[in-house]
This record gives structure tokens, sequence and C-alpha cells, in this order.
């Protein structure tokens, strides 16, 4: 039986809200079938995990959040969600600025990230995920993706100009088109929902992409801190693996207050 193909039924351009991951969610309990998308120049509260702040001058980044019904996914792939709409970005990204292949990559669990100048990751993007669930079975999802488009290096924020970087100044100044970006994204999503509904994920590209593999890595989880050697992540499980003095420890992502790459 060939997997339905998902449908953008409502798309809304906003120039000012107060967070598009609010304005999906009320779509959503007002019974707005998915996929609906919300777009905003500029977001008073935008937020990333556990309610950090994110922020962003009028016009630099593409900001987005998704709405999904999907009664169809199993609550424990619901993370799966986010990774194809970070993968669909991620090439969406690397097409619409000129980058090469694999230029943009994923640092779990949450972050999109190029490497700068100096061999540290800079970060262009985040994903934020929000599920509901009823009787142990997945209800309504909003996943929202930031991702820093025509933010110049000099206008930078000073403390964060050493760890992140914008799809501008990786493409060497030339201009990055939010609207091409979006229309990219939206179209390569389209594929990678369909196959999740199918029950396919592309757990490889997934792995591939991940920076934290190979590299020194310090994850907070409650009021403790793992480092090690990132060994790669699950497929299933969405855990990062990561090699410690004890052996191989699996890291939920939803456990994870901040996870720092060396």
């Amino acid at each position: 039986m060939r997997a339905m193909q998902p449908t953008i039924v409502r798309l809304e351009r906003f120039e000012r809200v107060a967070s598009t991951q609010e304005v999906v969610s009320a779509w959503l309990a007002a019974g707005t079938p998915e996929v609906c998308v919300a777009v905003a120049d500029v977001q008073e509260r935008g937020r990333g995990r556990h309610g950090r702040a994110w922020e962003a001058p009028p016009g630099a980044a593409l900001l987005v959040s998704l709405g999904f019904r999907p009664t169809w996914l199993a609550p424990r792939y619901a993370w799966r969600l986010g990774g194809i709409v970070a993968l669909a970005m991620l090439d969406a990204a690397e097409a619409v600025a000129w980058l090469r292949d694999g230029a943009l990559g994923l640092k779990w669990p949450n972050d999109l990230v190029a490497d700068g100048p100096d061999g540290t990751l800079r970060k262009v993007g985040g994903v934020l995920g929000e599920t509901t669930s009823e009787a142990g079975r997945l209800v309504t999802a909003v996943v929202g993706i930031g991702v820093n488009v025509a933010w110049a290096a000099r206008d930078f924020p000073p403390d964060l100009a050493g760890s992140m970087t914008s799809l501008s100044v990786l493409a060497g100044g030339r201009p990055v088109d939010r609207d091409e970006l979006l229309a990219g994204f939206l179209e390569r999503l389209e594929s990678r929902l369909a196959a999740l509904r199918s029950g396919r994920f592309d757990a490889g590209g997934w792995s591939a992409r991940q920076r934290t593999t190979g590299r020194q890595v310090v994850v907070a989880v409650g009021g403790r801190e793992i480092d090690g050697v990132g060994e790669g992540v699950d497929p299933d499980s969405g855990a990062l693996l990561l090699a410690t003095d004890g052996g191989i420890v699996a890291i939920d992502g939803g456990e994870v207050i901040r996870c720092r790459v060396m």
C-alpha cells in the first residue's frame, strides 16, 4: 500500500510573533490538520531546549515551526520527526548557499553546525521538538527550526561570536535567500516525511552527519557531567553513544541539559 504523501495545508508568514511554536501549537489545538507551517521574521519569545532564548535580528534568520499529527508514529520514535526536519534543512541549506556536500552537520542532540576556521564547531541553527500524547499515543508534534541565514559576522553577539556562524558567512559573503531556503527545505522534507510515514528513517544519513562522532564530548545530565569520546548514535533510540572509562554509555537526548564538543 502506497504511503500517503504529506501536504502543506496551511503556511503563514508573520513579520513578528511571540513564538512560531506557540502559533502552530494553537493551530493544532484548534483542529488544523497536518502539515501546518508558521514562518516569522522576528520572534519575541523564541526559545530552544530547556527554555533557552533564541534571538536573531529581523531578517537575519529563517524561523519556522511545523505542526504534525503523528498518530502513525510510535512515541519512542518521536525524535525522528526532529531528525528528518534537520536533515531536510541541511540538504537545502547546502544547496541554496552553494556549500559542498557535508559542509554542515549535526551536533547531537539538536544543533546544526559547521566547522570553524579554528577547528571548533560553529552553530548555524537549532531544532526544538514538542509533543502531546494521549493514552500512550502521539497526538500532536510541533518541530521548530531556526537557521542563521543573512547574519553578518560583525553583527554576532560578542558573547556568541566564537561559537556561531551563518549561511552567508559560510558562503563567503554571498547573499542567501531565505525564501529559496524555505522552499528547498519544504520540498526535501516532503519525501523524508513520506518515508517516515511508511516506516523508513534515513538512519545512515543521520548518523553520518553527526559531528560528535570521534570527538571528545562532555554531556551535562541532571546534576553531573559525563565525558568521553563520541562513538556514534543509536539509530533506534536516538541516544548518543559515548565511550567512557567505564565503557560505552547510551545517553538519551531528553535527559541532556548541555552537550559540549571539544
